[in-house]
C-alpha cells in the first residue's frame, strides 16, 4: 500500500530488514529505474522509499524482489527484532528465528494495529515492553509482555509469562492474537482491552 506524503508523493515499506550487499544493488537499481526520491529506515527497520508511482507497486517489487510490508491500518504490523544469538555477543535466544515464525500473522486483520517487538537479550534494544506483544529473551527462554505502547498513551506491559520456549512462544502470541480479535472492540489496543476486562481474566484466558 502507498502512503501520501505531506508534498503529495508516495511512499512504500519494504519487507527487508536482513539483505547482502548483492540484494542491496538489486534494490537500489530498481529504485533508481522507478524515480525514488529517497530511502529511509522505519521504526519497525523496513526499508521506507518516497518519491514511488503507486500504480506501479507490483512492478517495483517484481523489479527489487521484495514485497511490501504491512505498515498501515488495523492489522499486525511487521515483527521488528534484533539479530539476537546469531550475531550478538549479548544475543541469548534466536530471534532470527522466533521472528520468522511469527511473520505468519503479519498483515492480519484485527480490531486495532498491533505491534510485535522480539529481542535476545534484558538490554531489550527492540523495546518489548512498549510493545502490543513482547518477547524478551533470557536464559532460561522468552519473557512475555502484552498490551505495552509507546506514542501518544505510553504504556508499559504486563509481563504475561517467564521462561517460555521458542516454540511455546508462537503458540502463545497465537492465543493472544485469537482471544483479543474474537474480544475486543473495534479500535481497542491490546493494552486498553486487557484493562478493560482486567489482566488476571485476560491471563487466565490466554494461559488456560
Amino acid at each position: 500500500m502507498a502512503i501520501k506524503q505531506k508534498d503529495g508523493s508516495y511512499a512504500v515499506v519494504l519487507d527487508k530488514i536482513l539483505t547482502t550487499p548483492q540484494e542491496l544493488k538489486k534494490i537500489a537499481e530498481a529504485l533508481e529505474k522507478h524515480g525514488a526520491k529517497l530511502v529511509k529506515f522505519s521504526e519497525s527497520q523496513r526499508m521506507v522509499v518516497v518519491g514511488i508511482d503507486p500504480e506501479r507497486l507490483d512492478e517495483l517489487c517484481r523489479d527489487a524482489g521484495v514485497k511490501l510490508a504491512p505498515a498501515v491500518g488495523n492489522v499486525v504490523r511487521s515483527v521488528k527484532f534484533c539479530p539476537g544469538n546469531a550475531l550478538c555477543v549479548m544475543g541469548l535466544q534466536d530471534t532470527i528465528g522466533i521472528a520468522e515464525k511469527l511473520k505468519k500473522f503479519e498483515g492480519l486483520n484485527l480490531p486495532s494495529k498491533m505491534k510485535i517487538a522480539v529481542s535476545g537479550c534484558p538490554n531489550s534494544c527492540t523495546e518489548p515492553a512498549v510493545r502490543d506483544i513482547g518477547l524478551m529473551g533470557t536464559k532460561d527462554g522468552f519473557t512475555i509482555f502484552v498490551g505495552g505502547s509507546a506514542g501518544r498513551k505510553p504504556r508499559i506491559g504486563w509481563k504475561l509469562a517467564e521462561k517460555i520456549k521458542p516454540d511455546e512462544a508462537v503458540e502463545l502470541v497465537e492465543r493472544i492474537i485469537d482471544f483479543y480479535k474474537n474480544n475486543a472492540k473495534k479500535g481497542q489496543r491490546l493494552g486498553d482491552f486487557i484493562e478493560s476486562i482486567g489482566f488476571d481474566k485476560f491471563r487466565n484466558a490466554v494461559l488456560g
